[in-house]
Formats: structure tokens, C-alpha cells, sequence
């Protein structure tokens, strides 16, 4: 299984050369992709801009939006030519995971309904493979740039319902489980796995998972202090959240080894505060 990091980029006060020094560092430690998770109603760094700055002090670590909130996004053919370009500056390392979200504030802020957001979803999906597929859409041609991948860069859907896994099977090349539990992986993976077989998908969809972890001196009281805020909205279910992160060396291990067993083909540790240490503290947990 890969190990990935995150990059902090929706800790509140987290700076943009922190984010740059992070993004090196975790190059150099190893990791096998630097993740972001989205939020519009939150402080944080935009995702594809992120990664982008990310992209440009790195050569090798894959890039993914883990997850990107495509119906935010309501300019398709614009979205897909952000994706290409962030995909060809950065040699085709751009993962792109996307999903629906769970916060209603995020659509309001949009001027949004999350009624048919679904569909919308698997429109854009369509309608961003139609782009990068080198669809002539004017007199000037298709929209560039061109992606790197045949096909476009590699896409990866959010869901936990059986028309989530569908949609994985009929769009995707994968599935991410966006936090949650190793049981919980293990258990809604074979359902993905279901709906690919099911498609006459050949092969299997690659499974990714997403894990918080603090670790050093306060790891507990960051994590408390990043989640109950990011995942307030939860109520009392954030505490539950705020429980299955790791905040050891033992704990990484064992989430790694119980995530693993289940199936996944890459766990993305998800960092709760943006303080370069971090980085270190996690390679040496996962050594």
C-alpha cells in the first residue's frame, strides 16, 4: 500500500512558503502523493492552486485533490482546462479526486441547490473527458492544453452509496474514502468492487483512503483543536472523528497496517496542523 501526506492547505494560519517548504519535504521523505481536501467555506488554499505551487518544487510526488467539490465548479469546460494545465506542469502527476461534499453552507455560498447534484457531477465528468479528449469546441480548435494521460488525468470519485460506487465503475478509475474508519473501508470496499465487475470493468479500481494524524509534543490537543472546528458542523459525531486520529507512532502503524488489510492501495495521512515537523514525525512513524 502507498502512504501519501497531505498538505495542510485548510489549516487556518497556515502560510503559503509553509506550504511550498512541506510540499519539498515530502518529496523528499518518500511519500507517494500530497493530498488536498476541500472546503469553500473554510480558511484555507484553493486546491488545484495549491497543488500547483506544489507542482512547481517537486518532480516526482504524485498530486491529489483528495477531494476536489466539483459542483462548485459550474464552468466545466474551465475546470477541465485547469486540470490539464496543472497535469502538464507538472508532467502528468495531477490525481484528480472529486466528490459531492456534505456541507450545505458550501452550495449557498455558491449560489447553489444540492438538489441534482449527483447528476451534475456525472455531467461534468463527461463533459470534462469530452475536453480532454481533444473535442474541437471553436474556430481556434479543441481547449488546451492537452493532458498528459490519454484520456486525461486520472480520476478518482468520493461516495459511500451504492449510486456513488456505480458512478466510480461507469466514470472512474477509482474510489476514495473521504475519513472514516479501516472497518469502514473494509466494508464499503467490496461494494466498489461490485459495481466495477459489474460494468465489465476490467481489473479492479484502485481504493484510496484518507486518515487525520498529529504526532510530537500536543498531538492531542492539535488534533482537538483543528477537527472539533473543521468537522463543528457534525455535532457530536466531530468528537468520534477526533478519536480515530492518530496521534502516535503506534497509532500510524496500526492504522496503516488495519487499512491495508482492508484493501486499500493508498492511505493519505491528513495533517491538523501545518508545522513542518510534521512531515519528519511521519516518516519516521511509518519506517
Amino acid at each position: 500500500m502507498d502512504i501519501g501526506i497531505g498538505l495542510p492547505n485548510t489549516v487556518p494560519g497556515t502560510e503559503g512558503k509553509a506550504l511550498i517548504d512541506w510540499a519539498r519535504r515530502a518529496e523528499e521523505a518518500g511519500f507517494s502523493t500530497l493530498g488536498t481536501i476541500g472546503r469553500l467555506v473554510y480558511s484555507g488554499y484553493e486546491e488545484l492552486i495549491a497543488l500547483a505551487a506544489a507542482a512547481a518544487v517537486t518532480s516526482r510526488i504524485r498530486l491529489t485533490t483528495s477531494v476536489l467539490l466539483a459542483p462548485l465548479y459550474t464552468n466545466t469546460a474551465l475546470l477541465a482546462k485547469q486540470a490539464a494545465s496543472l497535469d502538464r506542469l507538472s508532467a502528468g502527476r495531477l490525481v484528480l479526486g472529486v466528490a459531492l461534499g456534505g456541507r450545505d453552507d458550501d452550495y449557498a455560498a455558491s449560489g447553489l441547490s444540492t438538489k441534482g447534484r449527483g447528476r451534475r457531477l456525472e455531467e461534468q465528468l463527461t463533459e470534462m473527458k469530452r475536453v480532454w479528449s481533444g473535442e474541437e469546441r471553436g474556430l481556434a480548435g479543441a481547449i488546451g492544453p492537452e493532458p498528459v494521460r490519454s484520456g486525461g488525468p486520472e480520476l478518482i470519485l468520493g461516495g459511500s452509496t451504492e449510486t456513488a460506487f456505480e458512478r466510480v465503475a461507469r466514470l472512474g478509475d477509482g474510489w476514495i474514502m473521504g475519513g472514516g474508519t479501516p472497518d469502514m473501508f473494509a466494508e464499503a470496499a467490496p461494494g466498489v468492487d461490485a459495481a466495477w465487475r459489474k460494468a465489465g470493468r476490467e481489473g479492479t479500481a484502485r481504493k484510496l483512503s484518507l486518515a487525520y494524524f498529529a504526532l510530537g509534543p500536543g498531538a492531542h490537543a492539535q488534533a482537538n483543536a483543528y477537527l472539533l472546528d473543521y468537522y463543528g458542523f457534525l455535532g457530536d459525531f466531530a468528537r468520534q472523528v477526533v478519536a480515530g486520529a492518530a496521534v502516535s507512532a503506534e497509532m500510524v502503524k496500526s492504522t496503516v497496517a488495519a487499512f491495508e488489510a482492508g484493501g486499500c492501495d493508498e492511505l493519505i495521512f491528513v495533517p491538523t496542523g501545518s508545522g513542518l515537523d510534521q512531515v519528519g514525525l511521519l516518516a519516521e512513524a511509518i519506517a
